[in-house]
């Protein structure tokens, strides 16, 4: 049974979302405030956690910076909860490390769809080949790890599934909805500027290498091997 971390501070809305996920065959963790779900999160080590913007005392971005800076709750993806929707919000929270990011209100269909998808995609893919390199980026998918030039390189689940589709996909062009559908697990057509947010961020986390990564104006992404 998967473990999902609930740090939000309506506590009718948790107690709903703590109730659906039960339901679909979770086990569920409630905590009310940052200090609180920092806490639990290193108490507890969830599969996911589901994490509120606007907390009292310390926002969930800071939340989220605090939990990717330590090694024992790094690796656990997030999800933001939010009545935020502007489009620098939805940067943002990549930006400090989540993995998703839900508006309130929401569906509770969507966001159980949400959640399925980003634990599926926190799962190593099995692949014939554990370690793939394509010029100075390597992938050990049996390990989680990228490293470029020998030098480990941080990822998100995400952003670690976006790089791992691309290299699998070598010169192939890839649309943001197809990008959408494999990495992020769901069709949603107003969600494909996620795509490029995260280009940015496996770009800026690779340096030089990120060069590897072409743009096809009007359509797309691809990875070349110089």
């Amino acid at each position: 049974m998967q473990t999902i971390l609930i740090i939000e501070d309506e506590r009718d809305l948790a107690d709903l979302v703590a109730f659906n996920l039960e339901k679909d065959g979770y086990k569920t963790v409630l905590a009310s405030d940052g200090a609180e779900g920092l806490a639990a999160a290193g108490r507890v080590i969830p599969d996911l956690i589901l994490l509120d913007l606007m907390l009292p005392g310390m926002l969930g971005t800071e939340v989220c910076k605090l939990l990717k800076k330590n090694e024992n709750t790094a690796s656990i993806p997030v999800i933001m909860l939010t009545a935020k929707t502007e489009e620098i919000d939805k940067v943002v929270g990549f930006e400090v490390g989540a993995d998703d990011y839900v508006a309130k209100p929401f569906s509770t269909r969507e966001l159980l769809l949400r959640v399925k998808a980003v634990l599926r995609r926190s799962v190593p893919d099995r692949v014939e080949d554990s370690i793939v390199k394509v010029g100075p980026i390597t992938i050990d998918s049996e390990r989680h790890l990228v490293a470029v030039n020998g030098a480990e390189v941080g990822f998100t689940s995400t952003e670690f599934k976006l790089l791992q589709t691309l290299v699998k996909r070598l010169g192939r062009v890839q649309s943001r909805d197809v990008l959408l559908r494999d990495v992020w697990g769901y069709n949603y057509v107003e969600d494909t500027r996620t795509v490029d947010t995260h280009i940015t961020r496996l770009r800026t986390k690779m340096g030089e290498a990120g060069n590897l990564i072409k743009t096809v104006r009007g359509f797309g992404y691809k990875m070349e091997e110089r």
